[in-house]
């Protein structure tokens, strides 16, 4: 068939919307497809010197031998314009952490008592804690795919959630809870849980477990999602 000037404008059409005519069928241009969902995603620790992987869940900051006198504590988090600056208004407990762009520190103890200097970005909690000796917090940076989910598990401490972009379902057997950019939440501890990215935009969020040093920060569980955040 011989080619107008139309079928040369409908051929730009049918390419700027990614689609092209095979025979009877429309197909996705090559590079355009869904991605594979990165299912049962667990938060991993990253040797130092090694590439991170693009997308997954890492465990960037951790301290022990934390002590707390009350039965449950906050998590603040506050960005500073360097490193320097947040390492000066650090605690001996807190962690301090350069993630999306920012220098980000981490503190942890009651409500009314955060750290000094820096932009306050979001106040976590209450996070519940278990008897225990001492404690272990393990923050951690994902970066997730609509589609992608966590593994079902469960920790022996509370967790916190600061959702940074896109949007976060979180199963456990209550039901399902949902965040979006600029909000938080939390789960107690023993929880079973599986959390699912939603909408359309990539999920960039820090995670926060505060547990029983004596114990790992998370295990697998048997407990099965009812696929509430899809519904």
């Amino acid at each position: 068939m011989a080619r107008t000037p139309f079928t040369g404008v409908l051929l730009l059409f049918l390419v700027a919307f990614q689609l092209v005519p095979i025979g009877h069928l429309w197909a996705q241009v090559p590079g355009t497809a869904g991605h594979e969902h990165l299912t049962e995603v667990a938060c991993v620790d990253v040797p130092p010197g090694e590439k991170r992987p693009e997308f997954g869940c890492f465990n960037v900051g951790m301290v022990t031998g934390l002590h707390f006198s009350q039965a449950s504590v906050y998590w603040h988090l506050r960005a500073f314009p360097s490193r320097k600056a947040a390492e000066a208004a650090k605690s001996a407990t807190g962690i301090v952490v350069e993630e999306d762009g920012r220098v980000w520190l981490s503190e942890f103890g009651p409500r009314n008592t955060a750290p000094r200097g820096g932009e306050a970005i979001a106040l976590v909690g209450p996070l519940q804690l278990p008897a225990a000796k001492s404690y272990a917090a393990v923050l951690s940076y994902a970066v997730m795919r609509p589609g992608d989910n966590s593994r079902v598990h469960t920790h022996p401490g509370p967790e916190g959630w600061y959702v940074l972009t896109g949007e976060q379902c979180l199963e456990t057997p209550a039901g399902a809870h949902r965040a979006r950019a600029g909000g938080s939440m939390t789960v107690r501890s023993n929880t079973p849980m599986e959390l699912n990215v939603v909408g359309k935009m990539l999920r960039r969020a820090f995670a926060l477990v505060i547990h029983d040093s004596a114990q790992e920060r998370g295990k697998p569980s048997d407990w099965k999602p009812s696929g509430a955040c899809s519904q």
